[in-house]
């Protein structure tokens, strides 16, 4: 920036301004690159000195991830992600979010409080506009699960992203990659592979979480062992969602790190310098249960075109669907009729009401 914009001072000598713009001419978009390429990788540390929560990955071209694994209600988390990011000097970041979720990126703490702890029918109205009634239903059931634990430890989620995304601005050169996939079609593909009464028996659960939670809690989570035992206890009741919910999300996550983890092509002088490549550096900030899941993946060939079809609706999705659309139309109509009776009863009870059926009594006695 210094090299690219002339001095502007009232104060500098005449000759300073013409001096500064012939010299911003003769560095080329080339040289500028490589000049703030060479202070990236001399503030980037060889030896790096990473938290307990970083796994290190390497690609068959020499290109280093560097996958931070966060507690997405956690403090500490945000800590790990901050020193990772000023450690490494990354080429790229990638988070655990897709574009749906993005904007979680650009509110504040107080405004994903309120945004959390508010659910109301709006909300599941335009949630099942945007995914339907089933993964509109699913998705305002989880939501409910993220408000209870906003309003158990005081914390909106997802403050680990909003760090990464602050941190990456900071480096040069630094891109930012959304690494999930879309949460639609999470939510449909787990939807599709429950039985109608997984459905109800996971709606049921998640209509009725209250069980306190601690911030201790929360920080336990960030061991594998412990994580390892919940996970184990998910699978045991509903393998299907931890399938769609988990392990296919890794496969995509270990896709995502990996697309970014291609060599970076060096900017040329002219198109008759044959071309340059240096490896990559990525950092990618997930929950630590796909941590696993990416190391386990990390070497296979991955095709993720598989996991991003949404199949049919199965008839248990169907039936399901029924049951709920009965339920809400028959509580709205007998909310309808509870207010009838009650609108009519009020306007009977009122004097001038009473009066005027008095006088319509007497009148058709006097016919």
């Amino acid at each position: 920036q210094a090299a690219a914009d002339p001095m502007s001072s009232s104060d500098a000598p005449e000759d300073g301004p013409k001096e500064t713009s012939s010299v911003s001419q003769n560095i080329s978009d080339a040289d500028a690159f490589k000049i703030l390429l060479e202070m990236k990788m001399k503030k980037r540390q060889k030896k790096p000195n990473l938290p307990s929560t970083v796994t290190e990955l390497d690609t068959e071209d020499g290109s280093k991830v560097y996958v931070v694994g966060t507690a997405h209600f956690s403090d500490s988390s945000k800590k790990d992600v901050v020193k990772t990011i000023q450690e490494v000097q990354p080429d790229v970041v990638v988070v655990e979010l897709c574009q749906y979720r993005v904007s979680m990126l650009k509110m504040d703490e107080k405004t994903l409080l309120k945004e959390a702890k508010e659910i109301n029918l709006e909300k599941l109205q335009q949630a099942i506009k945007q995914n339907g009634v089933m993964s509109g239903l699913m998705q305002m059931l989880l939501l409910k699960v993220s408000a209870h634990i906003t309003e158990q430890l005081g914390m909106a989620p997802g403050g680990e992203f909003r760090e990464a995304f602050k941190e990456a601005s900071k480096v040069p050169f630094c891109k930012f990659h959304l690494g999930d996939r879309p949460i639609p079609v999470t939510f449909k593909r787990a939807i599709a592979a429950l039985s109608f009464w997984q459905k109800v028996k996971l709606a049921w659960g998640l209509c009725f979480l209250s069980d306190p939670i601690s911030k201790d809690d929360v920080e336990k989570c960030k061991q594998k062992d412990l994580l390892e035992q919940m996970m184990a206890e998910m699978i045991g009741e509903f393998p299907d969602l931890h399938r769609t919910i988990v392990s296919e999300r890794d496969i995509y996550l270990t896709y995502m790190l990996k697309q970014a983890a291609k060599q970076i092509e060096l900017p040329r002088a002219s198109e008759t310098e044959p071309r340059k490549y240096i490896p990559a550096v990525v950092v990618g900030v997930v929950g630590m249960g796909h941590v696993p899941g990416i190391e386990k993946n990390w070497n296979s060939d991955l095709n993720i075109q598989e996991i991003m079809s949404v199949p049919p609706p199965s008839a248990s999705s169907k039936i399901f669907k029924f049951v709920i659309k009965a339920t809400v139309f028959g509580l709205m109509g007998y909310g309808c009729y509870r207010i009838g009776q009650r609108t009519v009863q009020f306007i009977l009870s009122m004097p001038a009401a009473q009066s005027y059926l008095q006088k319509l009594t007497e009148m058709r006695s006097q016919h």
